[in-house]
């Protein structure tokens, strides 16, 4: 069951949007346990990792407000009284809902779902709390916005291609076609162009008859793909996959150098 951490105790001013929908929530998954950050995740929980001596989880929550979201739900499991202490502090920028996973780890598929009491707002966004972004000329959340279709899409998916996906070891995650429509996931031994940067706009029609227990939002990707309704943006600006100590060392040069 969720539950608020203090309610925003201001409004905040909306910066024109290029068009397109208006969003307000974002769900922000913040539960994993961090296995690939350690030994920086011995003794806090990832998304409290700091990168230029800030935590993940206040970049993220920065980018959200300057893009004019108002209130947050992040899910905890992983040294949770920490994370939601640290949220505690946040309080007066945004409104902040805790969805609590102590219980049960829900990976990414399970965690929207037992979040998704919490979130009236149809569609919203998700976003992931080990990645950092930096906008181009437009704020990448309003460009997301002004994309949404909802005739035609169930899910809306921020990609930057493989070239360009900042200490990512991968190779790549999806294939899309010119229209951006999500065509397919990559095939093993072959590089995909596009890799998914963790933030999506989310429908509550991609989570209609979800199983029950942890699983990997893959499981919904899958079936929007197959029925055409799994959609793409490529980023504009810089993305950074920041999922390990080295890779946090990377980023840090990288932005100093640029």
């Amino acid at each position: 069951m969720g539950r608020s951490v203090t309610p925003a105790k201001k409004t905040l001013a909306i910066r024109p949007d290029p068009g397109g929908l208006k969003l307000r929530t974002a769900m922000v998954m913040a539960a994993g346990l961090g296995k690939r950050m350690r030994p920086l995740t011995a003794t806090r929980p990832k998304p409290l990792v700091e990168l230029n001596g800030k935590a993940l989880l206040d970049h993220a929550l920065d980018r959200l407000r300057s893009a004019g979201i108002t209130r947050a739900v992040v899910n905890v499991h992983y040294l949770a009284d920490s994370l939601e202490a640290h949220l505690k502090s946040r309080a007066g920028d945004l409104e902040i809902v805790i969805s609590d996973e102590r219980a049960e780890l829900m990976e990414t598929g399970g965690g929207l779902v037992k979040a998704l009491p919490l979130i009236p707002d149809d569609p919203f966004l998700c976003v992931n709390s080990d990645n950092l972004w930096v906008d181009g000329p437009i704020d990448a959340i309003r460009l997301l916005s002004a994309r949404w279709d909802p005739d035609t899409m169930d899910a809306l998916l921020l990609v930057v291609p493989l070239a360009r996906a900042n200490c990512h070891g991968g190779q790549g995650d999806f294939n899309m076609d010119p229209q951006g429509r999500i065509t397919g996931r990559r095939v093993r031994g072959k590089v995909a162009p596009f890799v998914y940067t963790g933030i999506q706009i989310v429908s509550h029609r991609l989570l209609r008859d979800a199983p029950e227990g942890p699983f990997s939002t893959m499981l919904f990707w899958e079936r929007a793909i197959a029925e055409g309704r799994l959609y793409g943006l490529v980023h504009q600006g810089l993305w950074f996959d920041v999922g390990t100590p080295v890779a946090i060392k990377k980023t840090e040069a990288m932005l100093a150098y640029g």
